[in-house]
């Protein structure tokens, strides 16, 4: 573990004898005690990036792409020992680490596209002799709150595109999963070194990339910063609501990614084999810890009996154990709390008569000090409370439908709208689906499941998903502001809608 550590670049100064103990879900084991950042060092690395952004703001975009390019670079090479670094700090499966820093790559390979393409528009005036036309401009200082379960992928997507678009950022990640954020910012470090050595650079500033160690207090120091030209946040609606209210009390922005109750409708027309594979995946893939995990599936009557028996028996397949070994397909719950929040999910719709399969814990003794759980299939007879409600674990609630309208109303009647799919043949169905008439959600696909997004598509939703979008089409505005310029060519100043003002002799 130390030889992947320094491999990394991460001191082992900082791993011994600090506050914050970091654990793997794996088996539970301590892989480094971190010193959290208290107050008075959040507050010189605010006034820091602050400098930083001053001096890159004013780098040509396609120079601020150069150094996203060799960032990206940086991360091919680092690829095997990050991706594996992600797999014992979140427990996901090692493949699963491997696509997370895959999307790092992409990301940073769509920014440097991006920084020749941060377009504004010219648009007639209505007086003779004026030209009109929107500029963007760098922001300023970004702060990035992340969650466990992506502990790279989502400061990429913001970092690739707040760099080329001229801004800091400041990174505050999950005091469950920091080491990753160590790794990342040693290996843009490494790439900022690159970027200086290339003909004509001038140093990337010393600040411009900054990681903060620490819980919730330090999170908290970053959101009422008036300096935080943005904060994007990625966690719970709780944590999304607390962040709006007081960025907003400071007339600040922010960007956030929140919670997902994702359903899928499997239709009369549907290809179930198809439907069968997408349903594993997003359903038990990162052990239910995905946003865009499928937790609802809305399944037709007439379907039912034909999809159950052999999505139970996948799941009694499916090969629970370490992550770091090539056969396994589900790895831990991120730790104790998670587990308890499944059990009481459990319990309570146990108790309300719905029908539970699976569940329960399992490999205790191999690894007392993590938690591997079977995943869930619930089904009910209709939607309620309970299953509104999210829980980050492997729960599948499984709800019968008759009437596809019905199936499209069931699918929006949650609180959230992030992700969202429907697997049918039918060529009315898909589109109805698709339409201001069908999913509410930011992401609905067609006979594909609800998670594994790309990066070329904005990725985000709304309701109490909170209304975000990161990477793909014009996310690049969130990290820019806009001006209106207008340009008197001419010798006469006449006034807009006509007003007459008089003259001046």
């Amino acid at each position: 573990m130390n030889e992947l550590f320094r491999s990394l670049g991460i001191d082992s100064a900082c791993r011994a004898d600090g506050d914050l103990p970091v654990h793997s879900p794996i088996d539970g084991r301590c892989l480094a005690r971190l010193r959290s950042h208290d107050e008075a060092h959040v507050a010189r690395a605010i006034e820091a990036a602050q400098h930083a952004f001053v001096a890159w703001r004013s780098v040509p975009a396609p120079r601020r792409g150069e150094l996203v390019r060799l960032f990206g670079n940086e991360l091919r090479a680092n690829k095997e020992l990050l991706g594996r670094l992600i797999t014992i700090e979140t427990g996901k499966i090692l493949p699963e680490g491997l696509g997370e820093v895959q999307e790092m790559i992409d990301i940073c390979d769509f920014a440097l596209g991006l920084s020749r393409q941060l377009y504004g528009l010219t648009m007639p005036s209505e007086r003779p002799g004026h030209r009109m036309m929107e500029t963007w401009h760098p922001l300023g200082v970004v702060g990035v709150i992340s969650a466990f379960n992506f502990p790279a992928a989502v400061w990429a997507w913001n970092t690739a595109l707040a760099l080329v678009c001229g801004d800091a950022v400041i990174w505050k990640p999950s005091e469950k999963t920091p080491l990753t954020a160590l790794a990342c910012q040693a290996i843009f470090e490494k790439a900022a070194r690159g970027f200086a050595q290339t003909a004509g650079a001038a140093p990337v500033p010393a600040a411009l990339s900054q990681v903060l160690v620490g819980g919730r207090e330090t999170g908290e120091l970053l959101v009422d910063h008036r300096s935080i030209a943005l904060l994007s946040a990625t966690g719970s609606t709780r944590m999304g609501r607390e962040i709006g209210v007081r960025v907003a009390a400071r007339l600040g922005r922010c960007l956030l990614e929140l919670g997902g109750n994702n359903a899928m409708i499997v239709a009369p027309s549907a290809d179930l084999d198809l439907a069968l594979r997408a349903i594993l995946f997003s359903a038990v893939g990162t052990a239910g810890q995905r946003c865009t995990t499928l937790r609802r599936l809305i399944v037709h009557r007439e379907v039912a009996p034909k999809l159950l028996p052999r999505l139970k028996d996948a799941y009694a397949s499916v090969c629970i154990g370490d992550p770091l070994e090539a056969q396994t397909l589900v790895g831990p719950l991120i730790d104790r709390v998670a587990f308890e929040n499944m059990q009481s999910a459990l319990s309570a719709m146990t108790a309300a008569g719905a029908r539970v399969s699976g569940g329960e814990r399992v490999l205790s003794e191999r690894f007392p000090d993590a938690y591997y759980v079977r995943p869930a299939i619930v089904e009910v007879d209709e939607q309620d409370d309970l299953v509104r409600k999210e829980t980050f674990a492997p729960i599948l609630y499984v709800l019968p439908y008759e009437d596809f309208d019905h199936a499209i109303a069931m699918q929006n009647d949650v609180s959230h709208g992030l992700s969202s799919c429907v697997f049918t043949n039918d060529l009315r169905e898909a589109e109805k689906f698709l339409s201001a008439a069908g999913s509410d959600c930011g992401i609905a696909n067609v006979n594909i499941g609800p998670s594994g997004a790309e990066i070329g598509g904005a990725f985000g939703g709304d309701k109490e998903t909170g209304g975000g979008r990161e990477a793909g089409s014009d996310a690049w505005r969130n990290y820019m502001r806009r001006a209106t310029n207008t340009v008197n060519h001419s010798r006469e100043l006449p006034l807009a809608q006509g007003i007459s003002f008089g003259a001046i002799h």
